[in-house]
């Protein structure tokens, strides 16, 4: 009988996966679909030195940015720090590394190495810092820099629904760079807000196949936080 892929916690889940200087690319776009309770798993594991790929560092406090409150992380592989002060400060101090990606790059490079494609040509970033130290080329008339597809040691992810095969749906905006890291890492570990039976989810719906997903942790209680929140006060309203 195969093993299941369900464990009952998150620590319990990333057991004897977990090494200093590893490479782990966690999903989610700003606080939309984060592996958050993956990720606390991490920062009380202690491991250290990580390089992390995500298209963020979430914010002060949340997310990814737990992981740099404790300075488990040397590396962010990145498109967007902007909201994060944290994040910001130990760049600007060279107490992080970071690689800087246009977010299109940055989603082609993890797709392109999931599909075991090890480089691609893109004019984004030609001409700019972006392409400083690449090779580039021309392509009828057209300059091009040349991207590296990117790979994981672990890949860690948040999904709305699952299966116990490890079939995954993610739901609305939280389908961003989730399904693409699912493919590109040597073991995936998926956290999963509501956990179906076998052969419940329409295989059309099915978002990622769970021939990718190799662990899976159901959630009992979900947070999910507003980035910003704006409104206007009421007496404005009723002026």
């Amino acid at each position: 009988m195969a093993q299941s892929k369900i464990h009952p916690d998150a620590t319990t889940a990333l057991d004897g996966l977990l090494f200093d200087g590893m490479t782990i690319m966690s999903g989610g776009f700003g606080l939309c679909g984060i592996p958050e309770a993956l990720i606390e798993a991490i920062r009380r594991s202690g491991v250290r030195g990580l390089t992390v790929i995500s298209n963020n560092a979430g914010i002060d406090g949340a997310g990814l940015g737990m992981l740099l409150e404790t300075r488990q992380i040397a590396k962010m592989v990145s498109s967007y720090v902007g909201e994060n002060k944290l994040f910001e400060e130990q760049f600007l101090s060279g107490a992080l590394e970071v690689e800087f990606n246009p977010q299109g790059t940055l989603a082609e490079r993890i797709r392109a190495g999931g599909a075991g494609i090890p480089a691609f040509f893109t004019r984004t970033g030609f001409g700019t810092v972006v392409a400083d130290g690449k090779e580039t080329r021309r392509f009828d008339g057209e300059d091009y820099v040349m991207e590296r597809g990117l790979t994981a040691d672990l890949a860690i992810i948040h999904a709305y629904r699952g299966d116990a095969e490890g079939n995954l749906v993610y739901r609305k905006t939280a389908r961003n760079f989730n399904p693409v890291m699912a493919t590109a890492a040597k073991v995936t570990v998926a956290e999963i807000e509501h956990l179906v039976e076998p052969g419940t989810i329409d295989p059309d719906r099915i978002h990622t196949p769970g021939i990718y997903v190799d662990r899976l942790v159901p959630l009992s209680d979900v947070v999910k936080r507003i980035e910003q929140r704006t409104v206007r006060s009421r007496e404005k309203e009723h002026a």
